[in-house]
């Protein structure tokens, strides 16, 4: 797509910020008005359409693309959003281990352990732990417990949620990086486990390497916009987090 704008504004109208592209005010793709909760965040997404050259480039801007999200999605439709994050929690990567190498198992368990263990005294989530690719039934209450950790979340919350689940594979992870209680690095290498494990062993191909830090990239930036929305209108710390 050419860019069809030169100047780029962010703009205060009734507690929430837009912003303005030659002042008209950016849309979603749903033809949703963009309304933020605070002026870093707003400043933020604009500097990504200020980056932009004589072509748009939608897959790199990662805060507009959480943007949309949040308002397409989270918020108009809040209900198929939180279900498919919550698919992640049924079929938690953290929860299926290897059953060899005995190297690979220590790394999980010593990685992954400590993630299910937070989940379970943090949010109530005692999560099965399974050997192999067998599909493993949870406990209701810790299914029950998982849910009640997504529906608190507000709309833009929710949305950086969901993105996590799905890059990951896995809402403990999620809900983790959501509560700070990791890193977005630390979220990806413990989601990753497996894949570096076996590019020691055997190499990694250009096009596998290339996918795994897309998605890194994708994943810190996700990081940023949480940290973003965290903020008070003022910019200072102030925005609550429902997963924390």
């Amino acid at each position: 797509m050419k860019r069809f704008y030169k100047d780029v504004s962010v703009k205060e109208e009734g507690g929430a910020w837009r912003i303005l592209l030659d002042g008209r005010m950016l849309k979603t793709q749903a033809r949703n008005t963009v309304e933020l909760p605070n002026k870093p965040l707003a400043e933020a997404v604009a500097q990504e359409w200020r980056q932009q050259g004589e072509e748009i480039d939608p897959p790199n801007m990662f805060l507009t693309r959480l943007t949309f999200a949040a308002i397409d999605g989270a918020r108009a439709e809040r209900e198929r959003v939180a279900g498919h994050a919550f698919s992640y929690g049924k079929t938690d990567l953290l929860a299926y281990r290897a059953e060899h190498p005995d190297e690979l198992v220590v790394r999980q368990t010593r990685t992954w352990d400590p993630l299910l263990e937070w989940a379970a005294k943090h949010h109530g989530a005692k999560l099965n732990v399974a050997s192999g690719i067998t599909f493993t039934e949870q406990p209701p209450e810790s299914l029950a417990a998982l849910e009640r950790a997504i529906a608190a979340n507000d709309e833009f919350t929710l949305a950086a949620l969901h993105t996590a689940a799905t890059i990951t594979g896995s809402l403990v992870l999620a809900l983790a990086l959501v509560a700070r209680q990791i890193t977005a690095k630390e979220a990806f290498a413990a989601a990753t486990l497996d894949e570096a494990f076996q590019s020691e062993k055997w190499g990694t191909d250009a096009e596998a390497e290339a996918r795994l830090k897309r998605l890194s990239a994708e994943l810190s930036a996700t990081e940023r916009f949480l940290q973003l929305i965290s903020l008070s209108p003022a910019g200072g710390e102030g925005r609550g987090e429902g997963a924390s």
